[in-house]
């Protein structure tokens, strides 16, 4: 039996209690065996300018999840070319772990905007997604697609935007990010 991994891919900039409510509830409320949250060196659909260090971004993730048996912090991407699309890290993902089966972890907001992504139809044919929900977002076309898992995953509406822009204004951000993601963006003076 293939061990099943949840890919869970973001700019994780920084991460946050929400990315790892959804990461542990993916990782032990479904059939998957572990989620790698994949640090995105850059989204193609986003910009690049309030981008933290991807090396700082991926540590954060490190010391977010600590000793965690089924969360992993992925840099598998860093070494892809840029932009990196989601078929060619699964391409690469599936050559280097032949003994895996790679699923897609994706908010609605995703789903719905998933006809955009680059040979969507190939990641819905061989990946199973499994899909957290968001606030104002019911259903897509690809709802009802037997590849696609709508889970009841807890919904935070809480953003790596938010946290920054509380820090940029000298706010608390304690509760919203673990305490060793604040002392790393302390000690770095990360999103000043």
């Amino acid at each position: 039996m293939k061990k099943k991994i949840g890919l869970f891919f973001g700019s994780f900039n920084p991460v946050h209690i929400g990315h790892l409510i959804i990461a542990t509830y993916m990782a032990n409320y479904t059939d998957l065996d572990e989620v790698w949250l994949v640090v995105s060196p850059q989204n193609p659909l986003k910009k690049s300018k309030s981008l933290a260090n991807m090396y700082d971004r991926l540590e954060m993730v490190h010391q977010a999840i600590g000793n965690s048996e089924k969360l992993i912090a992925s840099d598998i991407e860093f070494q892809l070319p840029r932009p990196s699309y989601t078929i060619d890290t699964l391409v690469y993902l599936e050559e280097k772990y032949p003994t895996y089966d790679f699923a897609l972890i994706m908010g609605e907001d995703n789903l719905r905007s998933f006809h955009k992504w680059k040979n969507h139809e190939i990641l819905l044919r061989d990946h199973a997604i499994y899909v957290y929900p968001r606030l104002g977002y019911k259903g897509s076309k690809f709802t009802g697609h037997p590849s696609v898992h709508m889970t009841e995953t807890p919904q935070i509406e809480i953003s790596s935007t938010f946290i920054r822009q509380a820090l940029k204004e000298g706010k608390s951000i304690q509760y919203l990010v673990p305490d060793k993601t604040i002392e790393f963006i302390e000690s770095k003076g990360l999103y000043l």
